[in-house]
């Protein structure tokens, strides 16, 4: 295949394969262990550090989780949801600018097959319903999901939105559960996780159902007013 001939390509798998077999491999701290390093260091600056590492280290398959129940544990329910609720947009954010730096350009360039072209158009348009629902599915790994939206037509506002929508419900109930392990409070996290899932999977037949935009994904993310700008120029 053309595809795998390309330099870039192989470039960015190689890079994908490093960060994935990182996350693999290095041993993830618990929260066992990451409690007992919090105690340790003060209050306003042990929530900056965790924010920081959270927002960091989960730009690469490392799984959100522990960050997640951890933040319960640390900071209980209020601060524990604002803190890694941040950290995930932020987190999010950082991935999908990176990405769609190294691999939009490339992608776009091998988008020729018209359900592909018509794939890009419908993330274009109406990318924040299907950015939005695959948040809402546990199972949609965070990495893969910046990934593909960051080499999609996405524009970065409706991802963002639709991200910070996405995790929020999930987040919430991780913290909890994190919580519990304080003994405080007692969430309905497979209930809330049943929930999540079928809106999630809702969202998306309901992308597959409506009408396919007109135009192109080109059209999509470029402002009409700077190219009528740039022609008066």
């Amino acid at each position: 295949m053309r595809i795998l001939r390309d330099r870039r390509v192989i470039g960015i798998l190689v890079l994908l394969a490093v960060l994935a077999a990182a996350a693999l491999l290095l041993p993830h701290p618990s929260i066992g262990q990451i409690r007992e390093w919090s105690e340790s260091v003060d209050g306003p600056l042990l929530v900056l550090i965790f924010f920081a590492v959270h927002s960091l280290v989960t730009i690469t398959p490392v799984p959100r989780t522990v960050f997640t129940l951890s933040a319960g544990v640390l900071f209980g329910p209020v601060v524990g949801i604002a803190v890694t609720g941040a950290a995930t947009a932020v987190s999010a954010v950082l991935a999908f600018v990176l990405v769609r730096a190294l691999g939009r350009g490339v992608v776009a360039s091998y988008l020729t097959h018209p359900a592909a072209k018509a794939v890009d158009l419908r993330l274009a348009r109406r990318g924040w319903l299907a950015v939005g629902s695959l948040r809402l599915i546990a199972a949609a790994p965070f990495f893969v999901v910046n990934c593909c939206c960051a080499v999609s037509a996405v524009r970065l506002a409706p991802y963002t939105l639709a991200t910070i929508v996405g995790i929020l419900p999930g987040t919430v109930a991780v913290v909890l559960l994190g919580d519990v392990l304080t003994g405080e409070s007692s969430p309905a996290l497979m209930g809330t996780t049943a929930i999540c899932i079928a809106l999630g999977v809702g969202g998306l037949l309901l992308e597959a159902r409506l009408p396919q935009p007109a135009g192109s994904a080109l059209d999509a993310v470029i402002d009409p007013n700077e190219n009528e700008t740039s022609l008066k120029a």
